[in-house]
């Protein structure tokens, strides 16, 4: 059963749960280790393999373990949970965690389609609980900064952004792990690292109205390809022109271009382990400045901005028309990869 969480005062950890501990799943046990907004009471793992090693994990020392969501979700006293599962089973999930009145964080993509992200949020709001994303980029400094500058004027009209998150960490993986599969994670580097520079863009710009993108596979075996190439339209004319690459080693770059000036982002290295990033705004009659940030915990920020939702100190950041907005573009970008045209997103309402 949830605990009461309608003390504006309250200030003790969410007790939470996690759903899933493979890669991902042990990055956010970790992050949640070092936080005072949450506390991890159990986590669930189907693979009798990956759990049978899971009471040696130090990070585990008096956490709960359960052989399947449903365990978890019963758990007295839980209050949220973290769905760290393959795509296709997040709504059914989202479904079976909002029933149980507990709080979600979805890792991304929320959804694969916009009518079972429809049918999840729907539930979450009408059950009065807390949904958060695994969109940790919005968290970084450097971005929100980014938005500032852009919401002030700065950069003028925004004109079009230019991005780019291409990684090589999935030569790694077994070849039966579900992030290569076409099944489960389709359009590989759409579901692992583009959708990242999709939510941005549409952070900056609203909902998109129309896209094409061309997916291919030319440097892995990958069944779910490797090479994404994006064009976004916006309903005010402006562009997001998008790769993301899964066979190449890791470049992150977020750039916007105004009528005024543009600025540059350029992440050091993975976010899964940030060393900072370089940044470059250029305004119009100014010399360029270059500086460096240092890095910040950017999933953690995501997860204790998650938590403080539902202890009610601060609004979650991220809407749930924006995670809509996301989905339909995801699932525009499947449709357009499959037809190679061009294709309108729907509507991201309820």
């Amino acid at each position: 059963m949830t605990a009461n969480t309608n003390s504006k005062n309250d200030t003790r950890p969410v007790k939470i749960g996690l759903v899933g501990y493979g890669w991902w799943g042990k990055t956010i046990a970790r992050q949640l280790a070092n936080s005072s907004w949450l506390e991890l009471s159990g986590v669930a793992e189907v693979d009798a393999s990956v759990r049978s090693a899971m009471p040696s994990d130090p990070i585990l020392a008096g956490v709960e373990l359960f052989d399947s969501p449903e365990h978890l979700m019963a758990k007295s006293g839980l209050e949220a949970v973290i769905l760290c599962t393959p795509h296709q089973q997040h709504a059914d999930q989202m479904v079976s965690a909002s029933n149980a009145g507990l709080h979600i964080f979805c890792e991304k993509p929320l959804c694969l389609t916009l009518a079972d992200a429809k049918r999840a949020v729907a539930q979450c709001q009408s059950k009065h609980l807390v949904l958060g994303i695994g969109h940790e980029r919005r968290f970084e400094p450097e971005i929100m900064a980014m938005r500032q500058l852009i919401a002030d004027g700065a950069l003028g009209e925004i004109l079009q952004i230019e991005a780019n998150f291409s990684q090589d960490k999935f030569f790694a993986l077994p070849k039966d792990n579900w992030r290569l599969s076409n099944k489960y994670a389709p359009v590989g580097p759409l579901t692992a690292t583009g959708i990242h520079l999709v939510d941005l863009s549409i952070a900056l710009l609203g909902p998109c109205e129309s896209l094409w993108a061309r997916l291919a596979t030319l440097g892995s075996d990958f069944e779910n390809g490797d090479t994404l190439g994006i064009m976004m339209g916006f309903p005010n004319g402006a562009n997001a022109m998008i790769s993301a690459v899964l066979a190449t080693p890791f470049e992150g770059r977020f750039a916007v271009y105004g009528s005024k000036g543009w600025i540059e982002i350029r992440d050091r290295t993975h976010p899964e382990n940030p060393t900072g990033w370089d940044i470059t705004t250029v305004l119009r009659g100014q010399e360029p400045v270059t500086r460096f940030a240092s890095p910040h915990p950017t999933v953690l920020a995501n997860l204790e901005a998650f938590a403080k939702a539902i202890r009610k100190v601060a609004p979650y950041p991220v809407t749930t028309q924006e995670m809509l907005a996301n989905v339909a573009a995801l699932e525009a970008i499947m449709t357009s990869v499959q037809t190679r045209g061009l294709v309108h997103v729907a509507a991201p309402n309820l």
